[in-house]
């Protein structure tokens, strides 16, 4: 009977002790963010006094007006969906065809090329820039969306053939031999069995390949030049230039940039969770 007691209170201290590292592990990751947003409705004499307050003593949407009346930011924001979401529809399109291909047919070195396409990954975006530079510089695309979209394209495109190839690999080989068996092409049974069944999959890779392209600095900031065709990294990253920070107008486009992506993330998480944990059945 001691034993059993002894072993329930070590299971609820465990417990505790989880919850409570849990807690502390939310609000170390959530404070930087919490102070951004109650940062960006400051006056900027609340902003720099000394000991610092949490919460402003008056609330102003000052920031967000200055942001909006003194910078390129709305475009800014448009060109960074523009990108964005070009992006994510040729990865999705590039590595949903790549992994079919890796996964349904049967050719020699198979196995070593997926190996090959995940080991590329490895590279730093800042060790191929400036070889992809000298390609775009060639084909003359340099200082345009498409030479971007091009490129986080080809960075992503690794990962994503990855993660798409691990969760097709789950999908039984049967269903499309039954629906071939029922008249249908090789095409509409991969359209009209795989992907359908592949659709968790298929919305965490976008997930992956969005957050990707809309945070991106490096390609942006080397590929881009001209102002009205900056995306919002680059063009935030500008508003630290001026002779004078404003640092309330900075905390006001933080907060604007991360709330489109964290919106997103929270709809479409719980395909996230089914796309990564059914892709990681197989490897």
């Amino acid at each position: 009977m001691g034993y059993k007691r002894q072993r329930r209170y070590r299971l609820r201290r465990r417990i505790v002790g989880l919850y409570a590292g849990s807690f502390l592990l939310l609000i170390w990751s959530l404070f930087p963010l919490i102070w951004m947003l109650t940062t960006s409705f400051k006056p900027t004499e609340e902003i720099f006094i000394y000991p610092p307050e949490f919460l402003p003593r008056r609330f102003t949407l000052a920031n967000f007006r200055t942001l909006f009346s003194q910078s390129h930011f709305f475009i800014y924001f448009l060109n960074s969906l523009k990108v964005a979401v070009l992006t994510m529809v040729f990865a999705l399109i590039l590595s949903a065809l790549g992994a079919y291909g890796l996964v349904r047919f049967r050719f020699q070195g198979k196995e070593s090329l997926a190996r090959l396409v995940l080991l590329t990954y490895m590279f730093a975006p800042i060790m191929i820039v400036i070889p992809f530079y000298i390609i775009i510089r060639k084909l003359g695309l340099v200082n345009t969306h498409t030479a971007l979209v091009l490129a986080l394209t080809s960075f992503s495109l690794p990962f994503t053939l990855w993660l798409l190839r691990s969760f097709f690999q789950t999908i039984p080989l049967e269903l499309e031999e039954a629906a071939l068996v029922d008249g249908a092409t090789h095409l509409q049974a991969a359209v009209y069995v795989v992907l359908p069944l592949a659709t968790p999959g298929i919305i965490a890779t976008a997930i992956f390949t969005l957050i990707l392209a809309w945070n991106d600095y490096i390609f942006a900031r080397i590929l881009i030049t001209s102002d009205p065709l900056k995306t919002l990294p680059v063009g935030v990253q500008d508003l630290f230039n001026q002779t004078v920070v404003d640092w309330g107008m900075i905390m006001a486009s933080g907060v604007l940039i991360t709330i489109p992506v964290l919106l997103f993330f929270v709809f479409i998480q719980q395909y996230l969770i089914e796309g990564w944990g059914a892709g990681g059945i197989k490897g």
